[in-house]
């Protein structure tokens, strides 16, 4: 613990910096719950998009055998030609937000390809599209986690260090300046004493002249 000043001006430093901490604890901690709950929600959300995009390949199991025929699926017909993403914001948080992709296929015959190549395409941009959407929505937690993890570090220093040192320091100071003020009262009504009993010794040896 820092070495504080004992005075009426370190008080009032102290108490506000309190009055600061205790005010600001609450939205801290409502934060950290927002992020929690957004970070499970977003969770749940990537869990569906990837059993989305597992249903997918399992309806299309019976296609996987005719890949292994003797004509192959051609290489690098479809390609990512852009990824459509805008921006969010969760707790103050700039998140990406999915917003679909855009996809090139390279030039084939229609009439030598069999129509099984232009099924198995449309069947990988669907799976590309999920797993690009999975991702974006991965980035998200990425993002948010960051932000939780600080904001969690912020509502501990609050909570087990700031407010409990504040409040050592303000009782520190308030015993210290109590003390103080009765050591005044003492101090003056031993001056008063003296006082009263050097006047009556005057008193006393002004009698005695008489």
């Amino acid at each position: 613990m820092a070495k504080i000043k004992l005075t009426k001006n370190e008080l009032k430093v102290q108490k506000d910096a309190l009055k600061m901490y205790q005010r600001y604890l609450p939205t801290l901690t409502l934060k950290k719950q927002q992020l929690q709950a957004e970070i499970r929600t977003i969770e749940l959300k990537a869990k569906e998009v990837r059993q989305a995009r597992e249903d997918l390949e399992k309806g299309f199991h019976s296609w996987i055998a005719v890949f292994s025929e003797k004509e192959a699926f051609p290489e690098r017909v479809i390609t990512v030609s852009n990824i459509r993403k805008g921006r969010g914001n969760i707790a103050g948080v700039d998140i990406p937000i999915f917003e679909g992709a855009d996809f090139s296929r390279s030039d084939y015959d229609f009439y030598e390809t069999p129509l099984w190549v232009d099924i198995a395409a449309n069947h990988m941009e669907k799976a590309m599209m999920l797993d690009l959407e999975a991702e974006v929505l991965d980035e998200q937690v990425r993002l948010l986690e960051k932000e939780l993890m600080a904001t969690s570090q912020r509502v501990n220093l609050f909570e087990k260090v700031k407010i409990p040192e504040t409040q050592a320091n303000i009782k520190k100071i308030s015993i210290y300046m109590a003390d103080q003020q009765v050591s005044a009262v003492v101090r003056s009504k031993i001056s008063k004493r003296k006082i009263a009993l050097r006047n009556a010794e005057a008193l006393e040896r002004q009698g005695d002249t008489v």
